[in-house]
């Protein structure tokens, strides 16, 4: 917790920069470096006059701004703490992880477990028409949020568009690689939503308790004329991630 009894805070005046975004910004490096765990309380605006040397105008934008990308929360009465990182997706549009986030204001970032050849599932065969036998190029990677894993995305791609991977940022999006490097246009995807329970696996890699709730996304991605491309699961932690789409009467 930020308390008056820290050493003061030195912001720049005259800088380009105004006060409220260095002070914005000196807060949520230390959410993100884990300096301030989620739910920790937060100095109230009397405090954080006292710490950085501004005026409670000052404060209360800086607050504003943190709120607004969704690294604190208020509650009456009792000051502001440090938000679980949550994600609200619109899926109305076919967007990777990094391009949904963007302009959220949230820092994203990818660790790759493994990008191998390999006999598919049969579920995932049929997915992409694929005869028997046939293999596949298997991507399994763990998203980020604000340095917290989200999400473990298990993809499968048939083995002409997946070879193209090999060697690869991986970290990034492979949508908009495999649309501008590859020159695959996509077309739109299929998706399956079910919730399940966390196994051994998605426990360690998401950091949550065995059997704590999950969102499945089954996801089938065709290009333009229909064809498969890649078909994921896409496994959320509960506590972390939600699915937003308009539907119309007609």
């Amino acid at each position: 917790m930020i308390s008056d009894k820290q050493e003061r805070v030195q912001l720049t005046a005259g800088s380009m920069q105004p006060l409220y975004m260095q002070i914005k910004d000196v807060i949520k490096q230390r959410i993100l470096d884990g300096e301030y765990a989620p739910h920790t309380r937060l100095a109230s605006e009397s405090e954080m006059m006292k710490l950085f040397g501004v005026s409670r105008i000052t404060v209360r934008q800086a607050m504003r701004d943190l709120h607004a990308e969704g690294l604190v929360f208020s509650v009456q009465g009792k000051g502001s703490f440090v938000s679980k990182p949550k994600v609200i997706q619109d899926i109305q549009r076919l967007l990777g992880f990094g391009e949904a986030m963007a302009g959220k204001g949230y820092e994203t970032s990818t660790k790759v477990l493994k990008i191998q050849s390999c006999k598919p599932p049969k579920a995932v065969a049929s997915a992409l028409q694929l005869g028997s036998g046939v293999e596949v190029v298997e991507v399994k990677r763990i998203r980020y949020l604000n340095r917290e894993p989200v999400s473990l995305d298990h993809s499968f791609f048939p083995t002409a568009i997946g070879e193209a991977l090999f060697g690869r940022d991986l970290a990034r999006d492979i949508f908009p690689m495999l649309e501008n490097d590859l020159d695959i246009p996509l077309g739109h995807a299929e998706l399956r939503i079910e919730a399940m329970s966390a196994d051994d696996e998605l426990a360690r890699h998401l950091n949550v308790e065995l059997d704590s709730p999950v969102l499945r996304i089954n996801r089938l991605v065709v290009n333009t004329e229909g064809v498969p491309v890649d078909f994921e699961y896409l496994s959320y932690r509960g506590d972390a991630y939600q699915y937003q789409l308009r539907v119309d009467r007609r």
